[in-house]
């Protein structure tokens, strides 16, 4: 499996406008993928009064803005939205977007938002009793026009999805960390596995454990599709890169260094049977950087 490129705009402290620069400029530049992500706050909290724009709307606009590179959410929470209308958005997304849309879900983690929201922030055994439910229930009504599905977080009654996708099969990608439930739920029901911001040795890890929990399903675990953030932390000299660590500070999971070194992390990752890697993109935008990687980064790694 050859590797990817992808490029994830969590939208906080950015203009519409600048979102739209910034993916038709991946659009038009060898990234494969580009995703948003689903919060009503910033991500990592810190007060709830940084700009932040919601998940299925900017989805259908970056259907509609780009034309090549398929696009998805790193990665929706499964208790922020009833099901079959995240189905119903999902369905009509991949329409607006001629079949380019991969569905990331994920159990939710993020409590500040829940709580002032009203969303339920149950247990961790009960968000992820719900996850495996969305899971199963959303692979249904993606698939087949009409569905019904009985469980304990979830309830479908001969429930139609017209038109169904454009793609016959929606690849479905769990995104987290939890080894015993987050996991082995990737195992069992998804095409793929997403994880953010993790170390070399840290993705070695989870994905030993994803392999096993791919053995025990009875699954060949070669055929899920393994993929990782990388904070983008890339500058054109070292005088760049520690202005950037200076301003951003230090982080863990990043693509951090000049432009050789990014090539050899993201190898790297790549050899740790990483098939997409994506970078994070977060305002200000560094596009000198993003022009250097584009240019001289993604040509390498692809090769």
């Amino acid at each position: 499996m050859s590797l990817t490129i992808g490029m994830h705009t969590g939208q906080q402290n950015i203009s519409i406008d600048e979102l739209r620069k910034l993916w038709k400029f991946a659009d038009s530049n060898g990234f494969d993928f580009i995703s948003v992500w689903d919060h009503f706050y910033e991500a990592p909290s810190i007060d709830g009064n940084t700009p932040v724009f919601e998940a299925i709307s900017l989805m259908s606009a970056l259907a509609v803005e780009t034309k090549n590179a398929n696009i998805g959410c790193h990665v929706f929470c499964a208790t922020y939205r009833n099901v079959g209308l995240l189905a119903k958005s999902i369905m009509t997304i991949d329409h607006l977007s001629n079949g380019r849309v991969e569905l990331g879900i994920g159990a939710g983690w993020h409590e500040p938002e829940h709580l002032a929201f009203g969303f339920p922030f149950s247990s961790a055994k009960d968000r992820s009793d719900r996850l495996e439910e969305t899971i199963q229930s959303l692979r249904l009504l993606l698939t087949q026009t009409n569905s019904t599905f009985s469980g304990r977080f979830v309830s479908l009654s001969n429930a139609i999805i017209l038109p169904q996708p454009i793609q016959s099969r929606i690849p479905i990608i769990v995104g987290g960390r939890g080894e015993q439930r987050t996991l082995r739920t990737a195992a069992r029901h998804a095409d793929g596995w997403n994880v953010p911001y993790v170390e070399k040795d840290e993705f070695e890890r989870l994905t030993k454990i994803l392999d096993h929990w791919c053995e025990i399903e009875q699954r060949d675990p070669t055929i899920l599709h393994k993929s990782v953030n990388l904070h983008m932390r890339m500058g054109i000299t070292t005088k760049d890169v520690e202005r950037i660590n200076n301003e951003r500070g230090q982080i863990q999971g990043s693509l951090t260094g000049t432009k050789q070194q990014v090539i050899d992390t993201i190898n790297q990752y790549s050899e740790l049977g990483a098939a997409r890697i994506s970078i994070a993109i977060r305002p200000p935008i560094e596009w000198d950087a993003l022009h250097l990687f584009v240019e001289e980064v993604i040509p390498q790694v692809k090769k």
